[in-house]
């Protein structure tokens, strides 16, 4: 029984790694974002610079977790060519995610994705929190499902400004 535990999960980190392999160096998907006070930006107009663009929810306990720390990294980069773009997932009530933004005075683009375009334009995400890290030239550096490593993410971001 062990043996085959353990052969199942290795199958499966290995299928995990490979899925996540799948995105680096692959283009960031064309697509516009109208923020809450709406201020717009596109894949396009954010060429030149490295992007963070976080998919999450007010409902998510691991979302919020980690938005203290998606704001002091914005904090920390946002004057050296760094940009943060958080997606409201479609089933978010605009007004719960206008109370968190007032609440946690979120310093960054967030954007509502109503009809849920922009989440199936990255791959169909369905899971929050769920972090795209892509490069000057709109190239996706690192996917993250789940919580981020900040240290990781800081390290990167360091590399590609």
């Amino acid at each position: 029984m062990k043996k085959g535990l353990l052969a199942l999960l290795g199958v499966a980190l290995v299928a995990a790694v490979a899925y996540m392999a799948l995105f680096a160096g692959s283009p960031a998907p064309q697509v516009s974002y109208t923020s809450l006070n709406g201020q717009t930006a596109s894949t396009e107009s954010l060429k030149g610079k490295v992007v963070l663009v976080n998919f999450w929810a007010t409902s998510c306990p691991g979302c919020v977790e980690e938005m203290p720390e998606i704001k002091k990294m914005h904090q920390e980069f946002a004057g050296k060519g760094y940009e943060t773009i958080a997606v409201a997932l479609s089933y978010d009530p605009p007004n719960y995610v206008k109370s968190f933004v007032d609440k946690y005075q979120l310093p960054f683009f967030v954007a509502l994705d109503s009809n849920g375009q922009i989440a199936k334009a990255f791959g169909d995400i369905q899971l929050a929190p769920t972090t795209f890290l892509i490069d000057k030239q709109g190239k996706i550096i690192k996917r993250y499902v789940g919580v981020m490593d900040f240290e990781e993410v800081r390290k990167l971001v360091r590399q590609h400004l």
